[in-house]
């Protein structure tokens, strides 16, 4: 009898044990735009929550939308997750839009808190004028119809309201928690992480019973390089970054030897071209930047009073306008940035590289040219085998032709080394 007392405790112990090893949730946060950092971050929580036997990984979503690549990626890894992933949109007054739309439907369990907010997946349009409007609106529309699809195919994956999802990138919708749980575009409505653990407690998924009633939540931060990347991979950066590469490079060349303009142009060039593999930019704006450079050094050398700095300026304005407008939302570069940087880079280039430009080409005003056609008194006899003259501050040794006599006044007339060649100064 106590034998068999001892087996059901030590039973009772087993199953406490690996019931407390099961009911762990990880956690983690987003909030803001989604780009190449957020999508390393979902994957590497899924592996490492994976890695632990997780009961799910609860990811807390508040984003205005972002890129569609990285929302490809973070998707791919919703289906191949061995974790069963949570999208809870909260708190209120959060949002899912855009971009957070389709990553919150891509879950295997879709949440949101009471009073927020899903849909408007449109992707960003691309605007042009004049004889490529055409074009354009083919552009556009095969976009839209892609990712119409791409929504679309999510839905019907995720068993969810795959005409909703459609007229969320189509037409922009977009409803409140509560109407879209009435559509089934999401699973449930809770109003805190403790209420949604309890909810999604004995839901199969994969064919999983989740058990999260009571759980411990484990939250999986955000690695140093990943927080880096969040800062350092926006649009606003790689805008500063650039104007870096114009000030140093076109610094140095206006004033050879300084070294340090070069140096950080070429460090920053490097970041910018590594920047651009991974953000959306578009190759016009760059264009009309380096269009705009070229107007600003050509009004250095040309007697345009102003007219080419002006066209610079409106050029650098416009190339800036342009430059991430096939980016999502989150990922759009604010006037705030660009109306200092034009203003700055246009004075750059009127008082720092034009005063050095125009230092290069005026008249040498010291060294040996400038010695030439001056007169100055022999302090001995110079004759073909030599003499002394003090000139500029410096002894030098002369020769001349015709014999001149010490005190008597000589003229330059040439340099040979570093001897000069003088003649007597008549009159």
């Amino acid at each position: 009898m106590r034998r068999g007392q001892c087996f059901a405790i030590a039973a009772l112990v087993l199953g406490a044990v690996s019931d407390s090893h099961a009911a762990q949730v990880s956690l983690i946060r987003i909030d803001g735009a989604i780009g190449p950092a957020t999508a390393s971050y979902i994957g590497r929580a899924i592996t490492l929550s994976g890695e632990r036997q997780d009961a799910c990984l609860v990811i807390q979503l508040d984003t205005p939308g972002g890129l569609l690549e990285s929302t490809k990626h973070i998707v791919q890894h919703f289906y191949d997750s061995t974790v069963p992933t949570v999208v809870y949109v909260a708190p209120a007054p959060a949002s899912a839009t855009s971009a957070g739309a389709l990553i919150t439907m891509a879950a295997d369990v879709a949440v949101m808190a009471p009073h927020t907010r899903i849909g408007a997946a449109h992707p960003v349009s691309i605007g042009t004028s004049g004889g490529v409007e055409k074009a354009d609106d083919v552009m556009k529309k095969k976009a839209e119809n892609d990712t119409a699809s791409f929504a679309e195919s999510i839905a019907n994956k995720r068993h969810r309201n795959a005409e909703w999802a459609r007229s969320a990138v189509i037409e922009s919708v977009s409803v409140t928690a509560e109407k879209a749980l009435e559509l089934n575009v999401i699973d449930l409505i809770a109003d805190n992480l403790p209420a949604l653990l309890k909810k999604i407690d004995g839901r199969e998924v994969n064919d999983k019973i989740l058990k999260t009633d009571g759980a411990s939540v484990v939250e999986i931060p955000m690695s140093a390089w990943e927080r880096f990347s969040q800062l350092f991979l926006r649009p606003e950066v790689m805008f500063i970054l650039m104007l870096v590469v114009i000030y140093g490079i076109i610094g140095e060349l206006s004033n050879p030897g300084a070294i340090l303009p070069g140096v950080a142009g070429a460090i920053a060039l490097v970041l910018v071209l590594y920047m651009s593999a991974i953000l959306p930019i578009n190759i016009a704006g760059v264009a009309l930047i380096l269009l705009a450079v070229a107007l600003f050094i050509a009004d250095v050398f040309a007697p345009t009073h102003g007219v080419l700095t002006v066209g610079g300026s409106v050029s650098f304005f416009l190339g800036a306008l342009m430059l991430f407008n096939k980016a999502g939302p989150g990922f759009k570069l604010s006037l705030a940035y660009i109306v200092p940087g034009v203003l700055l880079t246009a004075a750059f280039f009127v008082f720092v590289v034009g005063a050095g430009l125009r230092a290069q080409w005026l008249p040498v005003r010291a060294g040996r040219e400038t010695m030439l056609g001056q007169t100055v008194s022999a302090l001995s006899r110079i004759d073909t085998r030599g003499g002394k003259v003090f000139i500029e501050g410096e002894l030098w040794n002369a020769v001349s032709d015709a014999p001149v006599e010490k005190d008597q006044s000589v003229e330059v007339i040439g340099v040979e080394g570093l001897t000069l060649k003088v003649k007597p100064k008549t009159g």
